[in-house]
């Protein structure tokens, strides 16, 4: 695999990325990658949680002639700007500023831009997708059907049952109900009017990004995609519901192929046990599931074929 660091520019900030290419490549395929949210950067990993989901997929994809983009958010490792002051819509505009790049370069075939996104990275992906792009596909993992409040509120519900050891009995000795502390906590974000604000003077909340995601429903943006859609979500995912897989289904009318594979949790891997929060941390040692991978680059291979 050949890998160039690049820049190219969206509302006037510049964000850096790498572009890995097959070792053979004269022009070839290229797949966009976007990652979820949180301060994590183009391989999708924090100081705190290297998930290296966007590494280590490209490495698989350049294996198949296949090629990748891959980049820091605003105010993310390399790349200009503020994280906490960018809001969900102007992460779609950079990712549509980088389809628009990836097109001018000589490496690439314009015609055959993929889009892969995970978790909020499948949100964006899909609007993308179904915007005035021009891409040839897209890859949604552990993306959402419905309103990002419906899912966080699903989500509050799976981790906190999903809470073991200390914290589930600090949670049962001071009755919290986490569900109810976490709408609290929504609402005053939705009231809010700024760009972000620390919660319990602690963490810092990107309130921005929260509002728009929270409001920003996926359902009118899966029905509008006229290009081939594969969607993957872990049995085990307890941040992003794998019934969204059928209500994708039932909205998407291009060619949509999905799968949930058994015990893969939302970080891609596979996990024997909960798959809860607090296996994390163990769970980014290994690499990603070779279902997930194989089944990526697989569909990937049959859409580079019929084009």
């Amino acid at each position: 695999m050949l890998e160039k660091d690049i820049l190219f520019t969206s509302a006037g900030l510049r964000l850096s990325g790498t572009l890995a290419l097959p070792e053979a490549c004269d022009r070839c395929p290229c797949v966009l990658m976007i990652s979820g949210s949180g301060q994590v950067d183009r391989n999708e990993s924090h100081k705190k949680m290297p998930i290296n989901v966007m590494g280590e997929l490209a490495g698989h994809l350049a294996r198949r002639g296949i090629g990748s983009l891959r980049y820091d958010k605003r105010g993310v490792g390399k790349s200009e700007g503020s994280f906490w002051e960018t809001g969900f819509y102007e992460n779609v505009a950079d990712a549509s500023a980088a389809v628009a790049f990836l097109k001018t370069r000589e490496e690439v075939r314009a015609d055959q831009v993929f889009l892969l996104g995970h978790s909020e990275g499948a949100y964006i992906a899909a609007r993308v997708a179904a915007g005035p792009s021009d891409v040839a596909g897209a890859v949604l993992l552990a993306g959402g059907a419905r309103s990002g409040e419906q899912e966080l509120l699903w989500q509050g519900t799976q981790v906190a049952a999903s809470l073991t050891g200390f914290n589930a009995w600090l949670v049962k000795a001071l009755r919290i109900d986490v569900v109810k502390s976490q709408k609290k906590q929504l609402d005053k974000i939705k009231a809010s009017d700024r760009d972000w604000y620390r919660a319990q003077l602690v963490a810092k909340v990107n309130a921005k990004w929260m509002r728009e995601f929270l409001a920003y429903d996926p359902a009118d943006d899966l029905s509008r995609i006229r290009v081939p859609v594969l969607a993957i979500t872990g049995s085990k995912d307890i941040q992003v519901d794998p019934a969204n897989l059928e209500r994708m289904a039932a909205l998407v009318t291009a060619p949509f192929e999905h799968h949930v594979v058994p015990d893969v949790t939302h970080l891609l891997r596979a996990e024997s046990g909960s798959g809860g929060l607090s296996t994390y941390k163990k769970q980014v040692r290994r690499p990603i599931d070779p279902r997930v991978t194989t089944l990526i680059v697989d569909w990937m291979e049959r859409q580079v074929g019929s084009r």
